[in-house]
């Protein structure tokens, strides 16, 4: 075609193949289903398989046509072929050896029955993947201790005195404390486990234990005795140093970034997101973009645009990426293409997932260069098949499927979508991007669905928009990483113009993940799937139909908007929530605290932030609540501070005020660590503080004063005044701030989570006169067990709210707490059946409303 064209750099506008080549389709189909299915199956089933396959594939190559069906001699229309039946059995075959020799890994040596016995062993092993730390998970009060997971391969294991040479994938799980995430987010501090490279060898000690996640790679887990520094018996080789030291220039190189870019940067360019929060985490995740936080296809798609051209201009593209304007041939165009790909997938490591990514990637973008998306489709499919072939576990791999969905997608749909809405004179670059973006998400959002039980409406603009910035952020990326070893002051300079498009990026990816709408909760599971699908297909049928009229497109898109965005006057009216005149929401944020304070006109006094941004944030937001005079952190527990950036999320934030009992400190580390990142001041509070913000009035009534020193890790310098009434705090709990609130004649108190010690003490205080016969009662402790009958008894409440989760495991409320707060003849409300709970009205007429 380019020789007929009369020009060196072929013509600029090549013609497109004819029908589609579906021949390598079914192949691939069979080869992935096979290995999904035999991957860990038993040998003989494997075995049986793959013979199978090969005798009747044998039989259908040799034996002469007239002694085989008709549907397989190919002599009539419609008649089968012999020859792509017997591809296809020979595919299959060699898929189910391939999955045999991976499952036999799985049994092979001694290291599967040590794990049965939880054997302890000491090992040698060798690293096959880039240690990552696990995301730390709410459990009560506190955050779940940090680990490093390391793959690896067993080599050697000596146990009961004999030493045996094996080859068994494990998973090492190295526990480092409770520090380590907050570490690496700074940068700081990070655990020696975290700097290995792949193909390092190493000896361990520690306990093995049969592997129960991890999608069956692996045979065993090893839980690794000493968490100090590795013991390398080897270093790793030459090329996984260089990648290596490259990937730690590019650390190096965003270390002064703002948070953001310093965490995604590293992500975008070579997978690394060690330095992701999880709360940015999740709002990738809720808004579809977590693409972006590894190496994934659209990267490297990114970097062969660089050489060949924009996607956008497909039909044009040999003249307009750099190959052309440098006057490359398309030959030395493809081998500096080939070169590009392998030096991407050695700096971003051999990983399956790279590889599917650098496969993926080439095909999606060689279709959108060449204009021949027709002929691209056997491409795909040879990809798939030799990943397949080369790691089975991918057959059962989400990620896997979701990209070879999103890739097909690109080739078959997006170019007829695109070429609709240029039709209705959207410009050709926009059609480009609307189509691909809406292609890939109504192909992928029923697998989606299994992983998050959860429909996202966002996901197409907040990938338009994110489109816009991947590209610079990652061209500049994969430069600052090049120049980091000869040159850092370059990379840092390349790395500081990255950061604007990454910081757009985040801040796309948490406004999205912040609008009330957007996502809808829907089944999980392949039950899920199997109902978005049909639904899917008839929103597209719908939306076919509605584009003939432009009018019905304008009034469904405004009532999308309205459901993602749901303003507050809107929804108030439709939902009634909240309730006008509100003066204090109970938010329902599962087991934990998190409540508001009106102060008026969109201003509120948060109290204590719950477990999960994501749902303080909610709560707020349908609160319609934009600045906050004042944070008050009862106490250090996980449950009242973990969903602290959600309250700062976007909002105007005078201070934060939390107990001098600074326990446990990883906490109150990250309660300051996040107030010095938005410049807000942090103070303690103490008992006989009064404050005010316009209406509402409230005093500190607990502690009595800051704790002594060494009783808290940062407890502030005991001051001048009276001793604390009562005990020491024995722990958090009773250290908590408690407020006594007033509010249109209303009194309510919030007792934090004092338990009955530090309760007896406030009973006896100075302020105790003031709590007898209060209005609203913020129960402690989530409704425990632990409450002291006599303060129950003075406090004679009106309304009791309690805060607690769902189905929580610690029993909270406790049948005896409620029946003691009902004897004294309060109405007892909590969220875990009432859901989020709003005060109205005023001393005469105390109402309570739920959502």
């Amino acid at each position: 075609m380019h020789a007929a064209s009369g020009k060196r750099l072929g013509a600029a506008r090549p013609r497109q193949d004819g029908p589609v080549d579906l021949r390598l389709v079914p192949p691939a189909l069979v080869a992935w289903a096979t290995a999904a299915l035999t991957v860990d199956a038993s040998p003989g089933w494997t075995a049986g398989a793959a013979i199978g396959c090969l005798a009747v594939a044998g039989v259908l190559l040799a034996a002469p046509a007239g002694a085989l069906p008709r549907t397989l001699r190919g002599r009539r229309p419609g008649a089968w072929s012999r020859m792509p039946v017997a591809a296809v059995l020979l595919c299959a075959a060699a898929a189910a050896a391939s999955a045999g020799l991976h499952g036999a890994d799985l049994r092979r040596g001694p290291v599967p029955a040590l794990a049965r016995q939880y054997a302890s062993v000491t090992t040698e092993v060798e690293v096959t993947s880039d240690p990552r730390l696990t995301r730390p998970r709410v459990r009560g009060g506190h955050l779940s201790s940090d680990a490093v997971l390391v793959g690896a391969d067993v080599r050697r294991v000596v146990a009961g005195g004999s030493s045996v040479a094996t080859r068994t994938p494990v998973l090492l799980i190295v526990r480092t404390g409770s520090g380590t995430t907050a570490q690496a987010a700074r940068g700081t501090g990070r655990s020696p486990w975290l700097g290995l490279l792949p193909s390092t060898r190493l000896r361990v000690a520690g306990r093995l234990a049969p592997a129960t996640a991890d999608g069956g790679r692996v045979a065993a887990v090893l839980r690794v005795r000493d968490r100090a520094a590795p013991d390398v018996v080897r270093e790793p080789s030459g090329p996984q140093r260089l990648a290596g030291r490259l990937r730690a220039g590019l650390r190096e190189a965003t270390d002064g970034l703002p948070a953001d870019a310093r965490a995604l940067l590293p992500g975008l360019v070579v997978g690394d997101t060690s330095r992701v929060t999880p709360e940015l985490d999740q709002a990738f995740k809720e808004t579809d973009l977590a693409h972006v936080l590894a190496v994934s296809g659209s990267n490297f798609t990114v970097l062969l645009a660089l050489l060949l051209g924009p996607p956008a201009l497909a039909q044009r593209s040999e003249r307009r990426g750099l190959a052309p304007r440098l006057g490359i041939s398309l030959r030395t165009t493809a081998v500096l293409g080939g070169a590009l790909a392998l030096g991407f997938v050695v700096v971003c490591r051999p990983d399956p997932s790279v590889l599917r990514a650098a496969a993926c990637g080439s095909v999606a973008l060689l279709a959108l260069a060449t204009g021949r998306r027709r002929s691209l489709i056997p491409a795909l499919a040879t990809a798939v098949l030799l990943l397949v072939l080369y790691d089975p576990w991918l057959s059962r791999s989400y990620g896997f499927l979701l990209s070879v969905l999103a890739t097909g997608a690109l080739l078959t749909i997006a170019p007829r979508w695109s070429a609709a809405l240029r039709r209705r004179r959207v410009p050709p670059r926009a059609a480009e991007a609307l189509a691909a973006a809406a292609a890939a998400q109504a192909v992928c959002a029923p697998v989606v669905a299994v992983l998050s039980a959860r429909v996202s409406l966002v996901a197409v603009p907040c990938n338009l928009l994110a489109e816009f910035a991947l590209a610079p952020a990652t061209v500049l990326g994969f430069a600052a990483l090049g120049t980091a070893l000869p040159a850092m002051p370059v990379a840092k300079a390349l790395a500081w113009c990255a950061s604007w498009p990454a910081e757009w990026i985040a801040e796309v990816a948490r406004t999205g993940a912040a609008l009330p709408g957007a996502g809808v909760d829907w089944p999980g599971g392949w039950t899920g799937a199997a109902l978005l699908a049909p639904a899917t297909v008839a929103v597209l049928l719908a939306g076919r139909r509605l584009s003939r009229h432009p009018w019905w497109c304008g009034i469904c898109g405004v009532l999308l908007l309205l459901v993602v965005v749901q303003p507050p006057p809107l929804t108030r009216v439709i939902t009634g929530w909240p309730p006008p005149g509100w003066r204090m929401v109970m938010c329902d944020v599962g087991q934990g605290d998190a409540l508001v304070l009106a102060a008026g006109g969109g201003t509120g006094v948060v109290v204590d932030a719950g477990p999960d941004p994501a749902l303080v944030d909610r709560c707020l937001r349908a609160l319609g609540i934009t600045r906050i005079p004042l944070v008050v952190l009862t106490h250090f527990h996980a449950d009242h501070v973990a969903g602290l950036p959600g309250v700062l999320r976007g909002r105007a934030v005078a201070a934060i005020e939390t107990t001098g009992f600074e326990e446990p400190p990883g906490q109150a580390e990250f309660v300051r660590r996040q107030a010095a990142a938005r410049r807000i001041p942090v103070r303690h509070a103490t008992a006989g503080e009064q404050r005010r913000a316009g209406a509402l009035s409230w005093e500190v009534v607990w502690p009595r004063a800051p704790a002594r020193p060494g009783t808290g890790t940062h407890a502030a310098p005991a001051r001048p005044g009276p001793e604390p009434e009562g005990p020491e705090p024995e722990g958090p709990n009773d250290a908590s701030v408690a407020l006594l609130v007033r509010t249109s004649g209303l009194r309510l108190l919030l007792l934090g989570d004092l338990e009955p010690p530090s309760q007896r003490a406030l009973a006896r205080s100075p302020a105790a006169a003031a709590l007898e016969d209060v209005d609203v009662l913020k129960v402690a402790h989530h409704g425990s067990a632990y409450q002291d009958p006599d303060l129950l008894h003075r406090l004679s409440p009106r309304l009791a709210l309690i805060s607690c989760g769902e189905g929580n495991p610690y029993g909270h409320p406790a049948p005896g707490t409620v029946t003691a707060l009902r004897a004294q003849g309060a109405m007892v409300l909590r969220t875990d059946r009432d859901g989020a709970l709003a005060v109205t009205g005023s001393a005469g007429s105390l109402r309570v409303t739920d959502d």
